[in-house]
């Protein structure tokens, strides 16, 4: 699961318009955001195995403290209250921590059973949508572009930035999610890691895009 988390995170916009959409990118994204630097501490493990599932050549053999399920929830909570101690917004953190949880929730149905329920327990579940290529297709590609409709309908660029800029961003993670979908599989799990973090492009040029664009009731 890539491009569904944005999809929920540009779909929150219509849920609750104050909260940035670099804020609803990083929610939805957190615990991705986390792997890859769990992964260069080597606190969390993974294998590139090619044909593991038809989706995907990577193996998560151990990422309890980011993709367990009590770790999504607890992550969820910190985040939120995090943004309420900032906001003084109860409406808004509520929403924040629901879109980190929401994460565990799509990667459960599209992942094989290696999501932890809870930490040092060796249960694992997953509903194995990444077994079909053209199923995952359908299902991710259909949020995001729900996603990225709900988005476009409320809001409306102040300027060229905010009409170009958002349309280079949904560009670019189609490009980013094509690529990663049909090229070679990765040399090496520091390659990973490192190009993992540079998913916080898109948080930065989201905050960058909702600056230029405003909701359509303001």
């Amino acid at each position: 699961m890539f491009i569904g988390h944005f999809g929920v995170g540009l779909a929150a916009k219509k849920v609750d318009q104050k909260p940035s959409l670099g804020t609803l990118f990083f929610a939805s994204q957190f615990i991705d955001l986390l792997w890859p630097i769990l992964l260069i501490f080597g606190i969390e493990k993974v294998v590139i195995e090619p044909g593991s599932t038809a989706f995907t050549p990577l193996n998560f053999v151990y990422y309890p403290f980011t993709h367990s399920l009590i770790g999504v929830l607890i992550w969820g909570f910190l985040v939120g209250g995090v943004y309420y101690i900032l906001k003084k917004n109860i409406r808004s953190a509520i929403l924040i921590g629901t879109l980190v949880v929401s994460h565990w929730i799509l990667d459960f149905i599209v992942h094989s059973p290696d999501l932890p329920l809870v930490p040092g327990l060796d249960v694992k579940v997953g509903l194995g949508l990444w077994n079909t290529i053209l199923g995952t297709l359908i299902f991710e590609s259909a949020i995001f572009i729900i996603g990225v409709v709900i988005y476009y309908g409320i809001t409306i660029a102040k300027n060229k930035k905010g009409e170009y800029g958002y349309w280079g961003l949904i560009l670019f993670i189609a490009v980013i999610y094509i690529s990663n979908i049909f090229g070679p599989p990765p040399p090496d799990v520091e390659t990973i890691a490192w190009v993992g973090n540079l998913q916080w492009l898109f948080v930065f040029w989201a905050y960058w895009v909702d600056k230029n664009r405003e909701t359509k009731t303001a």
